[in-house]
């Protein structure tokens, strides 16, 4: 089985980092990731350029939506603006052709019931419009996250299906390794039981963890340097199947090198 391997990278030139790490698919941000504003593509050519000289290259595209996405929340000075930037993220990446959009699962207030966080994803669902996949991403940390343990993404599941989207196809499952390694969820088995609760893993975010088994920090360490054994990430990409995005630290070429560690082990 060949794999398609890429990184994500720095916005400005996407086509010119998927050359420089021999990537078959780059992820990269539309703007700022820390606030609300709405998506601009950096790439100086504009939305088309981008789109046709990707496909003439090979490579596939994908956008990580902004951190500050939280559409569980109840705070509506949080959840609404969090929808609008999430709609206006997918109409600008389908403008460019991307494979698909990934948003983390969020979060509630200690005081909440995580129950309003996943209804809230289900009204989310519910009244998108999704011109391309929108993948979301099991997270970290936080005790009222929608994302984090299993148990936790089984509910998210069962809300996001009662949306009734006539496009629920093009809602899919990005899977963390560094993610799950700080929940305290074991790797070698999770692929398994991702697979029993949402029946897919469209994307595979490959990353060594800089922190301890169920620390709950999300700090992304190489392969070789972290404590995530480097066999488990090349176990769970074989497992998955799906498109596998390196979001290791680039520091001395580090995504190269931990990409050439998969190239020399997924055979």
């Amino acid at each position: 089985m060949s794999f398609q391997l890429g990184a994500h990278v720095d916005q400005e030139d996407p086509l010119a980092e998927a050359a420089d790490r021999g990537a078959d698919l780059v992820q990269f941000f539309l703007g700022n990731p820390q606030d609300y504003k709405a998506p601009k593509l950096a790439y100086a050519d504009g939305e088309e350029a981008l789109r046709e000289r990707a496909e003439a290259a090979g490579v596939a595209l994908y956008v990580h939506a902004p951190y500050r996405l939280n559409v569980a929340n109840t705070n509506n000075r949080i959840r609404i603006p969090s929808r609008k930037l999430l709609q206006q993220t997918l109409d600008k990446s389908a403008e460019i052709g991307v494979k698909g959009v990934i948003v983390h699962g969020g979060h509630v207030g200690d005081e909440d019931d995580p129950e309003a966080g996943f209804d809230n994803w289900r009204k989310c669902i519910e009244r998108a419009e999704l011109p391309v996949p929108l993948l979301i991403e099991n997270t970290a940390g936080g005790e009222n996250a929608m994302a984090r343990q299993l148990e936790r993404i089984e509910r998210l599941w069962e809300a996001v299906q009662a949306s009734g989207n006539d496009r629920l196809e093009n809602v899919g499952f990005c899977l963390d390794t560094c993610h799950f390694h700080a929940a305290g969820e074991e790797l070698p088995t999770i692929v398994e039981k991702v697979l029993a609760i949402t029946g897919r893993i469209d994307l595979v975010h490959a990353n060594g963890s800089r922190d301890e088994f169920g620390s709950g920090a999300d700090r992304h360490s190489n392969f070789e340097q972290g404590h995530i054994d480097p066999a488990d990430i090349v176990a769970v990409v074989k497992a998955a199947g799906a498109p596998v995005v390196v979001e290791t630290p680039n520091a001395d070429n580090g995504q190269k090198a931990d990409l050439d560690y998969l190239r020399a082990h997924l055979t």
